[in-house]
């Protein structure tokens, strides 16, 4: 799948950076759309576990990709990258900017740079990767494809599963078809947010003691019955563990806290790579200075 040429503006960074209320005062002053590119807030519910935008946010532009997708739906980078595409050409058909906002490189890089051909998901085979340990399943990747297992989250049993599948699928290392990031698309323009190190830490800490005020156990003890990719929310296994009586309050409290903080580190790991975004240290430029910034680079979308 090439790269789409059609123009759009990134507002990418952190977990707890504050893209949702810059990317909205943005849109509006801009004529903005925003779209959103985040694994797990296109799933609907859990609104308080995957920090959605607030009602408030969401009332002032237009959102999409936010909400969704129900949370039995297996999703992966394909579909999100076929409704991405069509989310953006309606937003320019009525003559507004499409705005990317998220934290999910792999969805943005497949916007910017296209994804391969790679096979669709076999439901036999990932029944039969699923039930092995994932000890086992990264030893096989390892040995399968040493150059993508050096590569890949091995924590994350998706996309080690994943990565085997199209290995035992194609009889090609998952690794060979990264030749799909070959290249950045000309059109792409944007920003990645960042903080210190400290203060993105405290604001994670700030989010995480906010969504246990907003009830996120009680939101997680009612979400009903969750599919293979939204059972790999951030913290819903914590919380889980907590409702279960195998962690307290305070445990499960510090366990998110410590999971988030560990996910922006490889969230600012992968961006440092997205060279044709331009990073901004917030600290570095007073709000109504960005915001007048942004929305002027983002305008100019419209006249590419």
């Amino acid at each position: 799948m090439p790269p789409n040429p059609t123009h759009f503006f990134i507002i990418a960074g952190p977990t707890a950076v504050g893209k949702s209320d810059i990317a909205v005062a943005v849109a509006e002053r801009c004529g903005g759309e925003i779209i959103g590119a985040d694994a797990f807030q296109l799933y609907r519910g859990l609104d308080i576990l995957t920090a959605k935008p607030s009602p408030e946010l969401l009332s002032r532009v237009p959102h999409h990709l936010i909400g969704e997708i129900a949370l039995t739906r297996p999703f992966d980078v394909a579909q999100y990258l076929a409704l991405a595409r069509q989310r953006i050409g309606e937003v320019q058909a009525r003559g507004h900017v499409p705005i990317i906002v998220g934290g999910t490189g792999m969805y943005l890089r497949a916007l910017t740079r296209g994804l391969a051909d790679l096979p669709g998901a076999d439901a036999d085979l990932r029944t039969e990767l699923e039930a092995q340990p994932l000890a086992e399943l990264q030893r096989r990747l390892a040995k399968m494809d040493p150059a993508g297992a050096a590569q890949l989250d091995l924590k994350n049993p998706r996309r080690v599963i994943r990565a085997l599948e199209v290995c035992l699928l194609t009889g090609r290392p998952f690794s060979s078809f990264r030749e799909q990031w070959s290249g950045a698309s000309s059109a792409t323009r944007g920003v990645v947010l960042t903080l210190d190190r400290n203060t993105l830490h405290t604001r994670v800490e700030h989010r995480t003691a906010a969504m246990f005020d907003a009830g996120v156990v009680d939101e997680v003890a009612h979400c009903g019955e969750l599919g293979p990719t939204a059972c790999q929310v951030l913290g819903l296994r914590e919380v889980q563990a907590h409702l279960a009586g195998e962690m307290s309050r305070t445990e499960c409290h510090a366990a998110i806290t410590q999971a988030t903080r560990r996910y922006a580190k490889r969230q600012m790991t992968w961006f440092r790579r997205e060279t044709e975004l331009e990073t901004i240290e917030l600290a570095s430029i007073p709000a109504s200075d960005l915001i007048d910034r942004l929305a002027t680079q983002a305008a100019l979308v419209k006249e590419a």
